[in-house]
């Protein structure tokens, strides 16, 4: 079992049976005790939350470890997960049963939103958790930006709560997946997996797999020299044969004023979205900075 799933189960055994949220909430406040932290989280509808500890319920869940309904979340099968903790992380989630155990729902909620404000700034309920001095703080942390910009992207490497961060301090308004099959076996960054997050966050997403390269065409890449031939062919048959698209994308940069074109590699110059992005900084009339984040 998955270490981080084990932190799960203690945190359940050691506090038991929690709301959906009150668990994102303590999960939360135990992983911000950790030096390396076992989940990374954004900022969502209701505060805090973690994807990959939403998914994580779900299979413990299919394996009878929890069960789990849109209320609550119980542990099952008792296994003594604290003692399989290393002795940092049984004194962090005894610290936090100690201190928030015994806190109401709206109680945690608040607590996270005054401490940890940015994980609040696309809360839907935070007018009704906060007084006006405390809203003034969260909303401090909000990031907007009048600039025009063309950003690109890559999630190699990277959790999908880190990348939906960086979104979200650059203001991206519109995800613009690129790649042809928007199919990945990394959790988060399948094609419906990554327009859920992109939408609960307020991003808009959109897949243009025409501009994308086949999978055939990637098969035999191990030196930059291949890849500079791959894109090399690239820019003489995709970016040539789809103008409109690219044209589209520009207007949606004019429109919408910060966009962001994604793949998977998080070198960009082995990624076809570094060429795509200098076709639209090509075209007439482009007069906005590109940046790759």
């Amino acid at each position: 079992m998955f270490y981080r799933r084990k932190i799960i189960l203690a945190l359940l055994e050691t506090c038991g049976t929690m709301s959906a949220i009150n668990f994102q909430k303590m999960l939360f406040l135990f992983t911000r005790k950790q030096e390396t932290k076992a989940f990374d989280f954004v900022p969502y509808r209701y505060g805090c939350f973690s994807f990959q500890a939403n998914q994580d319920i779900a299979t413990l869940k299919t394996y009878g470890y929890v069960s789990y309904n849109e209320n609550d979340v119980t542990l099952e099968k008792n296994e003594n997960y604290f003692s399989q903790l290393n002795i940092l992380d049984k004194q962090y989630i005894s610290e936090i049963k100690a201190k928030f155990c015994n806190f109401s729902q709206d109680d945690l909620i608040k607590y996270t939103y005054i401490n940890y404000p940015y994980y609040a700034t696309k809360s839907t309920i935070a007018k009704k958790i906060l007084n006006d001095e405390e809203l003034q703080k969260v909303q401090q942390q909000t990031r907007t930006y009048s600039e025009t910009m063309l950003f690109t992207i890559g999630y190699e490497g990277i959790t999908l709560e880190t990348y939906i961060n960086k979104l979200i301090i650059n203001d991206i308004k519109i995800l613009c997946d690129v790649r042809k099959n928007a199919f990945s076996q990394k959790y988060g960054f399948s094609k419906s997996q990554l327009k859920i997050a992109c939408e609960g966050v307020g991003i808009q997403y959109v897949h243009i797999p025409d501009l994308g390269i086949v999978s055939d065409k990637r098969q035999t890449l191990n030196t930059q020299s291949d890849y500079d031939l791959l894109f090399e062919d690239y820019k003489q048959t995709v970016l040539q044969q789809n103008t409109k698209e690219i044209n589209c994308l520009f207007d949606l940069l004019k429109q919408e004023k910060r966009i962001a074109l994604t793949c998977f590699e998080a070198d960009i110059c082995q990624c076809h979205r570094r060429h795509l992005a200098e076709a639209i900084a090509s075209l007439p009339n482009f007069e906005y900075e590109v940046k790759h984040i």
